[in-house]
């Protein structure tokens, strides 16, 4: 990188933070802080959607897999992305937007002390932080790796930059905050993809075109949509965890739809994230799956593949663009999980911990939301230094199967818990079967002494534990059932359509306690 390369990477970190700054004035309650009031567009609500979902691990991990394996990386990761977000369209974005516009909840675990019980919702609450905490610590690391390709720089140090930018504009401007800047992100995505996907492709064409390449024994294999470790059973299970995960059971997509005016706009949002994640993947990952004609790896596992095509390969001034495309990446992912987890924290966790906690009014609640925001993400940071340990092995193992692995326990009981077919399954069958979950992973992935097995395949890893979960949650609820008139009534009121009548109601100032028995619902929006 040279002068001008850093002007474009300075001048966008001086953009994210003005945006931050002109959010904090948008910003005045609890509720605009975590939901943006209900008041963002479904257009800007699909775009955040889609740009929370990416980080760095896109650029190292996932160009990895592209360099090795070619078009798997596709098949197996953005594909069942889209197709889990175009199901969720209809089944989870309006009645993940009801909680907000109706139970007038900040923070999407809210709703979980009413649809079972308070220690339902602290399980999944402590269990998704201390997964967040390790995933978006991953996501760390590979921006700082990527960064060192370029700069020279240290890990320790591209994590303290990253994440330091990133702690101002989503500690002083909440949702809004996070969602602009991803607009601006993928603004910058865009030219940056795009760029490196014609430069590619010129590279490609003084080797005799696109024709011979893919002829070449060096992309043998490479149009195989299954190979390596990423077979049918892999993406059988992928599908079904991105389901989950990309409609909810990652908080922060959550909040996107809860963000929306009603029901009808979440669903608009779902459809238009769905689609990007259709297209836009092809755009980026064509290059990658170029690369092993274009560069030569150094690591084993090909993740500095694309840091090594981008610095070869593009002049100055687009290449400091594609290093702010990087950075956009992980931001818009980290901003938006340390949001989501502060709002869990602040609104789910702190209220049972700490009697203050349920008094908080408006203004204490906004403090705690940013103060635990800046708390998560320096744990999160200081995680980030020990990913290449041995207890994580390396960054695309944490990314897929600690959370591949893991996600699936910890969401289906709040993902299914919102549909009319599951209202039989209660605490116990939610508690049962995120507990089962847990333990499935552990002896699937390790041996008593904590060291890591390696006579699993990883389909398995990361399969077994979401199907015990999903197989205990819905067999516990016929043996089981715990179906209650209070729970039948939350249910109710996600699963009826309001006929756009939904208001853009704030979330309450404090975590207020429903009477004992009695759903925490708003009477007045009841159908």
């Amino acid at each position: 990188m040279n002068g001008l390369d850093w002007a474009v990477l300075v001048a966008y970190f001086g953009v994210m933070t003005a945006i931050g700054v002109w959010s904090h004035k948008r910003v005045d309650n609890v509720s605009d802080f975590f939901t943006a009031g209900g008041r963002m567009p479904w257009w800007l609500s699909g775009i955040s959607h889609h740009m929370s979902g990416y980080s760095a691990v896109m650029f190292t991990g996932y160009a990895g897999i592209a360099y090795t394996y070619g078009v798997t990386s596709y098949v197996t990761w953005a594909l069942p992305i889209a197709i889990g977000v175009l199901v969720g369209a209809r089944l989870f974005a309006p009645r993940l937007n009801r909680l907000r516009s109706r139970l007038h909840v900040a923070s999407p675990l809210e709703y979980l002390k009413d649809r079972y019980n308070v220690p339902t919702q602290q399980a999944l609450a402590w269990s998704g932080i201390l997964l967040k905490i390790v995933d978006v610590g991953a996501k760390w690391a590979a921006i700082a790796t990527l960064l060192s390709v370029f700069t020279g720089v240290t890990l320790t140090q591209g994590i303290i930059i990253t994440g330091g930018i990133t702690a101002v504009y989503c500690t002083i401007g909440g949702l809004w905050a996070d969602a602009l800047t991803e607009l601006g992100q993928f603004v910058i995505q865009v030219l940056a993809g795009l760029a490196m996907l014609v430069i590619a492709l010129h590279e490609i064409a003084k080797q005799g075109g696109l024709g011979d390449a893919l002829d070449s024994p060096k992309l043998h294999g490479h149009g195989d949509g299954f190979a390596g470790p990423y077979l049918t059973v892999f993406f059988i299970a992928y599908l079904f965890i991105k389901l989950f995960e990309y409609n909810g059971g990652m908080w922060n997509q959550a909040q996107r739809y809860m963000a929306t005016g009603d029901a009808r706009m979440a669903r608009k949002s779902a459809y238009l994230s769905a689609t990007l994640w259709f297209v836009w993947p092809v755009i980026l990952f064509t290059p990658m799956w170029l690369s092993p004609l274009l560069v030569t790896a150094q690591k084993p596992d090909g993740s500095d593949s694309y840091g090594l095509m981008a610095e070869q390969l593009l002049p100055h001034g687009l290449l400091g663009l594609v290093v702010v495309g990087f950075f956009s990446h992980t931001m818009a992912m980290c901003s938006s999980d340390a949001n989501a987890i502060a709002a869990v924290f602040t609104r789910d966790v702190m209220p049972v911990l700490s009697r203050a906690a349920r008094a908080w009014d408006s203004r204490a609640g906004l403090i705690a939301g940013r103060v635990t925001t800046l708390a998560f993400l320096g744990l999160s940071m200081a995680v980030a230094t020990q990913v290449n340990s041995p207890t994580f092995k390396d960054i695309i193992t944490v990314v897929i199967k600690w959370v591949a692995g893991l996600m699936g326990p910890i969401a289906i009981p709040f993902i299914l818990g919102l549909l009319r077919p599951f209202r039989r399954s209660g605490p116990t069958a939610a508690l049962t079967s995120w507990a089962a979950g847990l333990l499935a992973f552990f002896f699937v992935n390790y041996n008593l002494d904590f060291s890591q097995r390696t006579d699993v395949r990883l389909e398995y890893q990361v399969a077994v534990p979401m199907v015990i979960s999903l197989v205990l949650y819905v067999g516990l609820g016929f043996l089981r059932a715990e179906d209650t008139p209070e729970r039948v009534a939350v249910i109710e009121t996600l699963n009826t359509d309001g006929g756009g009548a939904e208001a853009a109601a704030p979330a309450p100032a404090e975590p207020a306690e429903p009477p004992e028995g009695k759903p925490a619902l708003d009477s007045t929006v009841r159908d």
